[in-house]
């Protein structure tokens, strides 16, 4: 963190006087004194609504006084030089006070520094005190976090083999997370029901994955060592699955899930659970509990705007505390020399395994809508998908125009042949060389297809308008009009045809 560092040389003061003087000179400045040392006094600035305060330390050693001044609220950089301001305003106003300052008050001050290093001792005592109980409470020292590491990293891997397969870095690509795996109700309730797990390593965008990560990391830190390892990874993957499986039931109109988020709200609902007992010491159990509330209820409003599956954040929550729950009841006995409770785990798998085959077995879906889901998630996967069917729309437009030009009843023979001959004719010719543009595109074989027939259909209408010209300019309708209706015929049923694909 940013900091200053100023030495004043004191030749004619010992350790304690320059102490002293220098706890005088952090009075006149209004910098409280927090903590003294042998050698040393620790104080702060004047904080406000607007301004977070400096750390100051002085140290007196060998005839120098050394002051420092440091940015300790997580500050990157410190722009406006507040802790050269701060050095600077000590050493003047420390040999202001070396002036004028008498015996009496250095004796009154040294008292109340000897004072305060005997309160800092005990202060010091007791943090360790509690930092040892915490970390009996927590096991802090005895485990690591391989689990919550292992699960980043496999979100990470995940992430970025889907960015590689078009999924999309900021953007995402709703029918690549389809193929992965997310939790989409048509397909997880007609046999896919392996995505109520997968979705829950799958991301929309790398701001989604990089928030929910962090999330994780600052829970896991806590909970994985205090719950161990099977325990902290049974508890993330199940109240991931129950969150999906919540999620299925919430979305009556079906939604593309994916996230870890459902997961994340699960072992924050296990550890508000441990935080409700007294398995944790009260002083760390009352900020942390602080903390995680506001983490849950800010997270639970902000998913009310749309686009948010609040439905398994809330799944999550919930399963995630009924599981703490029984956490709590198997580390209250175990604290009090019962024998582990090694059923637990295996009893909340297999009841976070029956709920969700309950309820797929319930409301399943017939796998007759997967073909076409398939089929649409297949085409929306290659790079060009997008750009095909910005070229089908401008084909619809440039056929409405064509239908405008030519449908009014109203024309008679001479100004439909001016119609078709300047309008009907050169669109089509454009229509057919927008298609034709496609033909290098990385699209779906199905799409190359329909490509190939929508130019057959364009070549029908060209050879229909053709004829209705000709039609116009002769009057032979009786000779013409078999011949008309023949290629009419063929383009009805080119149509059909594309309409299958």
């Amino acid at each position: 963190m940013p900091k200053q560092e100023q030495i004043i040389v004191t030749p004619n003061l010992n350790n304690d006087t320059a102490l002293a003087y220098a706890s005088l000179t952090m009075q006149e400045l209004n910098w409280p004194v927090l903590l003294a040392g042998e050698n040393s006094l620790v104080a702060t600035t004047k904080s406000s609504w607007k301004n977070k305060p400096q750390q100051i330390v002085c140290v007196a050693v060998d005839g120098q006084l050394t002051i420092i001044s440091e940015m300790v609220n997580g500050e990157m950089a410190d722009i406006t030089g507040k802790n050269k301001k701060n050095c600077n305003s000590f050493a003047t106003a420390f040999e202001t006070a070396i002036a004028n300052k008498t015996a009496a008050e250095l004796a009154i001050t040294k008292e109340a520094i000897n004072n305060l290093r005997q309160t800092t001792l005990h202060r010091l005592a007791e943090e360790e005190q509690e930092a040892i109980e915490v970390d009996k409470a927590m096991n802090l020292s005895g485990s690591n976090t391989y689990i919550t590491y292992g699960i980043i990293a496999l979100n990470i891997i995940v992430f970025v083999l889907m960015a590689l397969d078009g999924a999309g870095i900021m953007d995402a690509n709703g029918y690549v997370h389809l193929k992965w795996g997310s939790n989409y109700g048509p397909l997880t309730l007609s046999g896919d029901w392996w995505r109520l797990l997968t979705n829950t390593f799958i991301h929309f965008g790398i701001i989604h994955l990089a928030m929910n990560m962090y999330c994780l990391y600052t829970v896991g830190i806590y909970l994985e060592p205090m719950l161990g390892k099977i325990r902290y990874a049974t508890a993330y993957l199940c109240t991931g699955v129950l969150a999906s499986v919540i999620s299925l039931y919430w979305h009556t109109e079906p939604a593309n899930s994916a996230g870890a988020s459902g997961a994340v709200f699960g072992v924050y609902g296990v550890f508000l659970a441990l935080l409700t007992s007294n398995l944790i010491p009260k002083k760390v159990r009352t900020a942390l509990l602080q903390n995680i509330v506001i983490f849950v209820g800010y997270n639970l409003l902000y998913g009310l705007k749309g686009g948010i599956d609040n439905a398994a954040h809330i799944g999550g929550l919930l399963s995630g505390l009924a599981i703490g729950y029984a956490y709590m009841f198997a580390i209250t006995k175990e604290k009090a020399e019962h024998p582990p409770l090694q059923w637990l785990v295996p009893v909340i798998v297999i009841l976070s395994v029956g709920i969700s085959a309950y309820y797929l077995q319930e409301n399943k879906k017939p796998i007759s809508g997967r073909k076409a889901i398939l089929s649409e998630m297949n085409a929306g996967t290659y790079k060009d998908n997008d750009r095909f069917n910005a070229k089908l729309t401008e084909f619809d437009k440039i056929q409405a125009n064509i239908d405008l030009a030519i449908g009014d009843s109203s024309l008679n023979f001479e100004q439909l042949a001016i119609a078709i001959d300047q309008t009907a004719l050169p669109q089509y010719e454009q229509a057919a060389s927008l298609i034709r543009s496609t033909s290098g595109y990385d699209i779906s074989p199905a799409a190359h297809a329909k490509a190939s027939l929508l130019l057959k259909y364009i070549d029908f209408k060209k050879q229909e308008m053709g004829l209705m010209k000709q039609i116009c300019i002769t009057h032979k309708t009786e000779e013409l009009m078999p011949q008309l209706n023949k290629i009419r015929d063929s383009a009805n049923n080119t149509f059909q045809e594309l309409l299958k694909l």
